[in-house]
């Protein structure tokens, strides 16, 4: 095998390799950078490549392993970073021209468990301005597209994460989830992205968008791999406001442990009612397969679901107005047309209007508590539509459609994985969301992994070569 095709191999199958010397991490890095140097200008996934610091990360893990050292879980897997996460001595852009030179004075508190895991950061990835929207149409540092057909865009705001994952410019890719920033990217780019539940991983170190809803996830082709990750970024940051002291398990315990007498619950209403019909065939096919997989499928509706989209995006924007309010008094223009006009918008939500998108909140959570009594996931499109042309994506109506079902479980706070389910229009990815009870990731990874083995979508790949 070609050390190139190395970058087709799962997590544990790189790390075993690498344990056993079959495999030289600094072999697979340069490969990695060699395809980051083919293919990087005309995709625009990455903004920063750190070539010299990988490389060099890559011969000390080389070293570790000829001289006999404690290995990590993720001993020399590549990974690459979206651009809102602070890495010590390298430029964070967070898409915008407000941090053009900003170089970040320590590690977010995500790369420093990555890099004790032994992981080696290739760098840096392209992203929606401010991660306040969902085409990464950026307008400061070009557009990132779509490898599956690069007029079109890879979603938002972690589209470079997303797009990187499909190119095989990475191994695995680390995102950020608001109202669909993560997944929305993984369906539109036929790869895995999961939304943890709040506070399962530290944002300490990433630039927020809304204290209430951000999380830090995840991208890779398989869900045992974005297991492997989770493993590794799970766990209770005492310095980080919105972190949680839940235990964390083991999400590769029970991984093959497959599904059957489950209860799956088939999303109705504004789910199947909205999105092309070839996405719910693609969805609708998808849960006969799980009831091939020996789980009981039953299609239900969620009773005001479609209300909760707008109370989310009240709340989500009126928190990034509050974060971005002096930059907008002092230097609106700087901001592109697209955030300005969000942000502004997040500006005008009043206190009275938040209170009552909280107590909605609250509602909408206790609801989802007392569906989940009668289901262990459900299941529904993560985008509605495969990935928009990029000169028809006008942010926030691109943002506004894309993010139709993927709000509402943004608001419930709960854990979301969108996995690949097939293709459309020429072939374009299309993804669904699994979603689980609170704390409860290894339930939608396990889901997904007996899902992946009778499945090929997730390691189908786009004509990048």
């Amino acid at each position: 095998m070609a050390v190139a095709d190395f970058t087709r191999l799962g997590i544990a199958d790189v790390v075993g390799l690498i344990r056993t010397g079959q495999l030289s991490p600094l072999a697979l890095v340069q490969s990695c950078l060699d395809r980051i140097e083919s293919f990087n200008p005309a995709l625009n996934t990455y903004l920063t490549v750190m070539a010299d610091a990988a490389l060099a990360a890559a011969k000390v893990a080389e070293q570790a392993v000829t001289a006999g050292d404690a290995l990590g879980p993720l001993h020399g897997v590549p990974v690459a970073l979206k651009d809102n996460c602070e890495v010590a001595g390298v430029r964070m852009t967070g898409g915008t021209p407000f941090l053009r030179d900003h170089i970040a004075p320590a590690d977010a508190e995500i790369v420093s468990r990555l890099r004790q895991a032994g992981a080696i950061i290739l760098g840096k990835l392209n992203m929606h301005e401010w991660a306040i929207g969902g085409t990464t149409r950026n307008p400061h540092y070009g557009p990132c597209h779509n490898p599956w057909d690069p007029t079109r865009i890879p979603g938002g705001s972690s589209g470079g994460s997303g797009a990187a994952v499909a190119a095989d410019l990475a191994l695995v890719t680390v995102g950020t989830d608001t109202g669909g920033s993560v997944r929305i990217p993984a369906a539109l780019n036929g790869v895995c992205g999961l939304r943890p539940m709040m506070g399962r991983i530290s944002n300490r170190g990433v630039i927020p968008v809304s204290w209430t809803f951000d999380t830090v996830g995840p991208l890779a082709r398989r869900a045992e791999d974005i297991a492997h990750v989770l493993q590794v970024l799970a766990g209770y940051d005492p310095h980080d406001l919105t972190s949680r002291d839940q235990p964390t398990g083991n999400y590769l315990a029970e991984l093959n442990d497959g599904v059957t007498g489950w209860r799956v619950g088939l999303l109705g209403g504004h789910f199947q009612t909205e999105p092309q019909p070839a996405v719910v065939t693609l969805v609708t096919q998808a849960a006969r397969m799980f009831e091939e997989l020996g789980a009981h499928i039953e299609e239900v509706e969620l009773d005001g679901a479609e209300g909760t989209i707008e109370r989310a995006s009240e709340m989500l924007l009126a928190d990034a107005a509050a974060f971005h309010q002096a930059r907008l008094a002092e230097r609106a223009e700087d901001f592109g047309p697209d955030v300005r006009t969000r942000l502004r918008m997040g500006a005008l939500v009043s206190g009275s209007q938040y209170a009552l998108a909280r107590q909605e909140q609250r509602r909408w959570q206790r609801q989802l508590k007392q569906t989940f009594e009668r289901y262990d996931i459900l299941l529904a499109p993560t985008c509605g539509i495969p990935a928009p042309l990029i000169e028809e994506s006008e942010g926030v109506q691109t943002t506004r459609l894309l993010t139709r079902f993927t709000y509402p479980f943004s608001l419930a706070q709960l854990p979301v994985l969108s996995v690949p389910c097939g293709f459309t229009q020429g072939p374009l990815p299309v993804g669904m969301q699994l979603i689980a009870p609170a704390w409860a990731e290894a339930s939608i990874l396990r889901a997904a992994q007996a899902y992946q083995q009778v499945t090929d979508w997730h390691l189908r790949r786009p004509n990048v070569e």
